[in-house]
């Protein structure tokens, strides 16, 4: 999408579609209050009001009270403008930036919640030759200061990259195998100079003894993949480490999951994709810092060939874990990722996940579960969630945790005997593989898709992309 920022009158900027927000209790802008009907206007959070200019249609959308307005309500609003100009089959839109004392957040803000908001994936529709396709936002007009643009490109890059996520989530898993993201990671290589790819097959990821990874595809009939990126950007600051889970399709594998909603396991991989994506930002943003990124990326599948309940692995550093339930796949995946990854040279590492049903119990669709063994990474991790809308929430770990994840015939089990802290224990299994490296798992199982958030709505939302390319950004900064 096209982002300009430019200062002049809003109905003399030429977009198919002016946007003006209004606070609640508040007097309209001047240039509204002389249309006709404008007195309907209300500044409610969320209220629509389309009016007509003689330069084209008008929608003055409610803000909310001022003293309540932020950039979460910003992008709705965008996010719900989107919607409209895409109902009216019109092109491009152009907004006001509210004055909000920040003009920077606010066009962050705008041009996240339209991209997002305009997002559709129809990649497997059939065009109908009686009807045009549908009107696809190009272009986005800020009206404010110059000082706003490079925060404008910011969000651009970032929220088309969550968009490419959302593309990889929702593309159907016999299409998205391991083998498309390893090559979605060699055409972002491909197209960034700073940034170098290398992908395991299975037998050199068998001769590693990456022994979660080569547990976990045996099922499959999709050869499982190792994907790592490096991004070579400079900076004096530690090296920074990317895991993403990347099971392409999750039926459990001998401990098969239940038919209704399997075909949603296909969202598995939202963790690679969010990863795969986030260096691809981060790349295109220049930001001053290295990065190695490491996704396993296998399918679990049952067969006669799979992984059994009661089985005993041994993981790439040399742990041994006794799989008492293969639908605890995910951290044995990680696992070797991670391990992995601190041999590569992560100096700070984070993990993503769809990995607990549980964390959508604690903490439903409004935040990540973030467990760490380090609280300044973990204050980090927390303050990029504030800032880019992609929020998380600490939880313990302890102790008491980690003994749940003892084995009986190995050294670790990949699933408590006791149905307990479900989401903490998965992350006290992972933390047996970070080699005291500063680490925060985010687990996203509750966050990447089916949010019902005006900007994501109910499929893949690429949760994760703004939360990393954030946190990157400050340690660049």
């Amino acid at each position: 999408m096209k982002i300009e920022v430019t200062q002049g009158d809003l109905l003399a900027a030429g977009a198919g579609l002016a946007v003006v927000g209004l606070y609640e209790g508040e007097s309209p802008p001047e240039h509204l209050g002389a249309l006709a009907g404008a007195d309907a206007a209300k500044g409610a959070f969320k209220k629509k009001l389309l009016l007509h200019s003689a330069a084209g249609p008008l929608l003055a959308i409610g803000l909310g009270k001022r003293e309540e307005a932020d950039a979460e309500r910003l992008r709705v609003a965008a996010a719900l403008a989107a919607k409209e100009a895409a109902r009216l089959e019109l092109g491009s839109v152009a907004w006001e930036l509210p004055e909000s004392g920040d003009a920077e957040a606010a066009a962050e803000a705008i041009v996240t919640g339209t991209i997002l908001g305009a997002y559709r994936f129809d990649r497997f529709k059939s065009a109908d030759p009686e009807e045009p396709a549908p009107a696809r936002i190009e272009a986005l007009t800020l009206i404010g200061p110059a000082g706003a643009a490079a925060a404008a490109e910011t969000a651009r890059v970032y929220t088309e990259a969550q968009n490419r996520a959302r593309d990889l989530q929702n593309t159907p898993a016999n299409f998205a195998m391991p083998s498309f993201l390893a090559a979605r990671a060699e055409e972002i290589a491909a197209a960034h100079e700073a940034v170098g790819v290398d992908v395991l097959g299975p037998e050199q990821i068998a001769a590693k003894g990456m022994g979660g990874l080569v547990a976990v595809s045996r099922g499959g009939g999709e050869p499982a993949r190792l994907i790592v990126l490096r991004y070579a950007g400079g900076g004096s600051g530690p090296t920074l480490g990317l895991v993403g889970k990347g099971v392409t399709f999750d039926t459990g594998g001998i401990s098969l999951k239940p038919g209704a909603g399997m075909h949603e396991m296909k969202f598995d991989m939202s963790g690679a994709a969010a990863v795969l994506e986030a260096v691809a930002a981060i790349a295109e943003l220049g930001l001053a810092l290295d990065l190695v990124a490491v996704v396993p990326a296998t399918e679990n599948m049952p067969s006669g060939s799979a992984i059994k309940p009661g089985d005993v692995i041994t993981q790439y550093n040399g742990k041994t874990v006794e799989v008492n339930n293969t639908d605890a796949e995910g951290r044995l995946i990680l696992a070797d990722a991670l391990a992995y990854a601190v041999e590569l040279g992560a100096e700070r590492l984070v993990d993503l996940a769809t990995l607990t049903g549980a964390v959508v119990i604690a903490l439903g669709s409004t935040f990540a579960g973030v467990m760490s063994n380090d609280d300044e990474l973990a204050a980090a991790v927390a303050r990029a969630g504030e800032e880019s809308g992609e929020l998380t929430w600490r939880l313990p770990l302890h102790p008491e945790f980690k003994a749940l994840m003892k084995g009986t015939v190995a050294d670790l089990s990949n699933l408590a005997s006791k149905r307990k802290a479900g989401t903490i224990t998965a992350a006290a299994f992972l933390e047996e593989f970070v080699a005291g490296t500063p680490w925060a798992h985010v687990d996203i199982a509750g966050t990447a898709w089916d949010v019902g958030r005006e900007y994501t709505g109910g499929d893949g939302s690429g949760f994760g992309v703004r939360l990393l390319v954030e946190l990157a950004r400050h340690q660049a900064s």
